[in-house]
């Protein structure tokens, strides 16, 4: 597009909704944000409002095409989402059926039990690289087809969509135009068979989900449609697409199999390229798609930790240990460095590799002299330990498939300004940590997906070579104390597990 200096970057989170500018250094040059509520009907239900959602992605992208940004400076868009929120719309008004059944709700765990029992799980890990559990996109439209009063016939007769928070958003900036999703998000649904790369119809019999529904599957660099001219005042290609965490996995550029990511944010997700191979773990990790570029696909590993910057959050707004985040790293590096404390963070129970929900939170270990610094401390180190759980399990995963372990972890997201947290991190999983240069590598994975399928950035190779290490820290820390200190971590969590 002549004279388009710019990708613009659509964020669609949990609790915010975000746009931002990049140039064509891959540095961000702009950002809006607004908030967005959460809604909790019943205990273990959260929803939002898909057209909450859809306002306030109009509010952002319409703010940072100001001072000077008009709309046809836009190159293209790309867009990263929440993964597995599940919104069910009538095609024709676009009008949602229902709230959006967000990533984090478990009203469908007696399903999901219900098909275990059945012995579908297998079926389910070996087709979708997933495992049986409220988290994903397949049980939440089950439950919105079998609630809406004739939402089924109506599914059936092709009047409904569904659709992840990409798809929903293409759906509107296209004027109903376009119905179709990328590769990371449909590997997250349960609906999706990863060898295949194609919806699977035994899976869909299971839930009497009719293909009609199901938006069309395209690459994460392709031609998603373009926004209607009214919206923004030129037309603009939709040209990039994917999840959130494998867009981060895209901004970090791992690109080659053994490359990781771990984003910390309020939860932590790692990724782990596998290349094309498709590896099945034996340590209750997730297979799913990292990217799919000119109808290839690459693979990873992933592990997510439910609790990471939360834990900060809990010390600070709970506790009162800390006044604000930052605080943390000073009060961990006051602490004693003999204490023996371990703080196991299962608030809402424990994710990959235990994948224990009754499992709860507590600290062991204490004694009379342990204060808030000895507590801060086990409460960041608790992120650390986790990151290696999920290492370690990935190590052995890609052990067995015969591929190399990964050597280094690139990481991004809000914990990891703490530069204590860091080298704890580094010391603990015994590799280097890599601090990119640009660490809003979530946005700028979508832009660079947009910018490549329209010529912005060139190519993979190209991108990869744009990444750049703001801080390498590498381990310190001797390997009897951090077998100790991790040894002690594994009976703190043996004694939390309830299965």
């Amino acid at each position: 597009m002549a004279g388009a200096h710019y990708i613009l970057s659509i964020d669609q989170g949990t609790t915010s909704t975000r746009a931002l500018l990049f140039d064509e250094s891959g540095s961000p040059m702009r950002v809006r944000q607004k908030e967005l509520q959460q809604h909790y009907p019943q205990d273990g239900w959260v929803e939002h409002d898909a057209n909450e959602i859809w306002e306030a992605t109009l509010e952002v992208v319409r703010g940072v095409l100001t001072s000077g940004t008009h709309a046809d400076h836009i190159a293209a868009i790309g867009i990263t989402n929440q993964r597995e929120t599940t919104v069910l719309w009538e095609r024709a008004t676009g009008k949602p059926l229902h709230h959006a059944i967000v990533w984090q709700d478990r009203r469908t765990h007696a399903l999901c039990e219900k098909l275990k029992g059945e012995g579908k799980e297998v079926v389910v890990q070996e087709k979708t690289g997933l495992l049986l559990d409220p988290y994903f996109s397949g049980t939440k439209l089950a439950w919105l087809l079998d609630e809406i009063p004739g939402a089924r016939s109506r599914a059936a007769r092709g009047e409904l969509c569904f659709g992840t928070i990409d798809s929903w958003l293409i759906y509107k900036l296209t004027g109903g135009k376009a119905h179709v999703t990328d590769a990371t998000n449909a590997s997250r649904t349960m609906l999706f068979n990863i060898g295949t790369q194609d919806w699977d119809d035994e899976i869909l019999g299971w839930f009497d989900i009719p293909r009609a529904l199901l938006p069309e599957v395209k690459d994460c660099c392709a031609d998603f449609g373009v926004t209607e001219a009214s919206l923004f005042g030129v037309a603009i290609p939709v040209a990039g697409v994917a999840g959130d965490q494998q867009a981060a996995t895209v901004g970090q550029a791992c690109f080659e199999p053994g490359l990781m990511k771990s984003t910390y944010g309020t939860g932590c997700f790692a990724m782990l390229n596998t290349g094309k191979q498709k590896v099945t773990s034996a340590n209750r990790l997730l297979t799913t798609v990292a990217y799919r570029l000119n109808g290839e696909t690459t693979y990873a590993l992933e592990g997510s930790i439910f609790m990471a910057g939360a834990i900060v959050q809990w010390l600070r707004d709970e506790m009162g240990l800390i006044e604000s985040a930052a605080d943390s790293a000073e009060l961990a590096a006051a602490a004693d460095s003999h204490s023996s404390v371990v703080l196991v963070p299962a608030f809402t129970g424990l994710g990959a590799p235990y994948w224990d929900p009754h499992a709860r939170a507590a600290i062991f270990g204490m004694v009379r002299d342990t204060g808030a610094a000895e507590i801060t401390r086990a409460a960041i180190e608790s992120v650390s330990f986790q990151t290696r759980d999920l290492m370690d399990a990935m190590g052995a995963d890609m052990k067995a498939a015969g591929l190399a372990s990964p050597q280094a972890l690139r990481v991004d997201g809000g914990m990891v300004a703490n530069d204590w947290f860091m080298q704890n991190l580094t010391d603990m999983i015994d590799r280097p940590v890599e601090r990119p240069a640009v660490i809003e590598t979530t946005a700028l994975g979508a832009a660079y997906l947009a910018g490549m399928q329209v010529g912005f950035y060139g190519t993979p190779a190209d991108v990869a070579r744009n990444w750049q290490c703001e801080r390498r820290f590498e381990p310190v820390m001797v390997a009897e104390e951090r077998e100790a200190r991790y040894g002690r971590w594994q009976q703190a969590v043996g004694r939390v597990l309830t299965k």
